[in-house]
Order: structure tokens, then sequence, then C-alpha cells
């Protein structure tokens, strides 16, 4: 069972290690402090969909106590009032009416036996939206920090204007950078997952598919900028020089054997 399901200790992991990765290359990149907050994200939200998984007892109770109760005043009701006491067998129509008030009464409370065992359904998928509420808003965060990033910025034929943003120049760490962004990305999509696998609700799942997929165009488009930048071609560098200078200097004279 290790391999089918995710593990949130090893999900926070990941993400402090991502935090590390960005720190040693970029200490001074706002990206630090995005990944330093995925870390505080992940633990919060890796602990409220473990706290999901468990029942919510005191409703649980409160739900057996209604029907108890419910079930009491019904065989009360039944045992002061029988129906031979409400309509006389010569009165059809009153006997009729007693039949239908009973039926009445038994689909109703069969409708709020099953009004309370959703509740808790109910309670669990407003707390998981709640939550995924702060993780879409830090996912179009990660997709600010890369927003600037244009492989165009490496041409030698751009020139920025007075108002550009500063452009990272060298391609590999341009490269790198948005590769940490797309990291990031898949990470949210991972804690999103926890709550679909914690909360066994087709709302909650089709929730958790809506932030998986937006992390995934996302994390498509700044691949599509990687790309760019890989199939730039690499610079040449300067052939050796042909001629005399470049010609091996010959070799002295053997001494005549003895």
């Amino acid at each position: 069972m290790r391999y089918r399901t995710l593990d949130p200790e090893l999900i926070v992991d990941t993400a402090e290690r991502l935090e590390e990765r960005i720190a040693d290359r970029f200490p001074e990149a706002g990206l630090r402090g995005v990944a330093a907050e995925l870390v505080s994200l992940s633990r919060d939200l890796a602990k409220a969909a473990k706290a999901l998984e468990s029942p919510i007892w005191w409703l649980r109770g409160l739900i057996i106590a209604a029907v108890v109760a419910g079930a009491l005043v019904f065989l009360f009701v039944g045992t002061i009032l029988p129906l031979i006491h409400i309509s006389q067998a010569d009165d059809a129509v009153q006997s009729v009416q007693g039949i239908e008030a009973t039926i009445n009464m038994m689909i109703l409370a069969v409708l709020g036996f099953l009004a309370l065992t959703r509740t808790e359904e109910r309670i669990k998928r407003k707390q998981v939206f709640r939550q995924l509420h702060g993780l879409r808003s830090l996912i179009h965060v990660i997709d600010m920090h890369q927003l600037t990033k244009d492989p165009a910025a490496l041409s030698a034929d751009f020139r920025p204007t007075t108002h550009s943003p500063a452009r990272i120049t060298n391609a590999a760490d341009l490269a790198r950078y948005l590769d940490y962004c797309s990291e990031m990305l898949s990470i949210t999509g991972k804690i999103a997952a926890l709550f679909a696998q914690s909360v066994n609700d087709d709302v909650v799942i089709d929730g958790v598919n809506d932030i998986e997929n937006l992390a995934s165009n996302l994390s498509r488009k700044i691949w599509q900028k990687i790309t760019l930048i890989d199939g730039r071609p690499a610079p040449q560098r300067s052939a050796p020089a042909t001629g005399p200078a470049s010609q091996p200097a010959p070799l002295p004279p053997r001494a005549p054997a003895q």
C-alpha cells in the first residue's frame, strides 16, 4: 500500500528541499519567499487533510440521538393514538386519510435521516474548499513570478525599455528558474490530491481536479519557454588561426649515434 497512496510527509520533504535549492541558486529572488510559503502551506494542508480522514464523532452521536428520539416519538404516538381510534371502520374516507398521513410521516422521517447522514459530507466539503482556495491563490502567485521570465531577453537583439523588469540574462539560470516554478506547481497539485484521498466525495474530487488542471496548464506554458531556451543555437567558438604561427615547432635534430 506504500505506492498506492500519497505520503504527506514526503510531499512536505520535497517542498523543503526545493526551497533549499532555490535559496542556494537564487538567494535574493522573490521566488525563494514563494517557496517558503509553499512549505508552510504544505504542512498546514497536510495536517488538515489528515484530520478529515477521521469521522466527526460528535455529529454522528447527534444524528443517532435524533433518530432514536424520532423513533420513540413515533412509537409513542402510535401507542397512545392507534389507527383504530383515529378512524372507525365504517368511515372509509378517514381511514384512507389516516393511512396517507402515516405514509407521509414515514417518508419525511426517511428524508430527514438521509439529510442528517449527509451533513458530515457537507461540513467536510466546505472545509476542503476553504483550504483549496488558499492553494489556488498560491498557484497564481507562482505564475506571476515566471511571467516576466521571457527567453526573448537572451537574444542579442533584445533592447529593454525604461520600465522593463529585471531580466535573467544567463540561459542556464533562466531555464533553472523556470524549472523551479514548474516543480512548485507540481507540488501544489499533489497537495490538492491529498484531500481527494482523505474525503471520498465526488464534489471534492472535481474541485481537486480543477486545481490539478490549473497547475498542469501553467506548467505546460513554462515548459514551452524552457523548450525555446534549449532550442537556442549554442554560441560558436572562434576557430584556431591557420598560418605559420599555428604550425607546430620543429623538433631538434637527433644526435649522431655513437
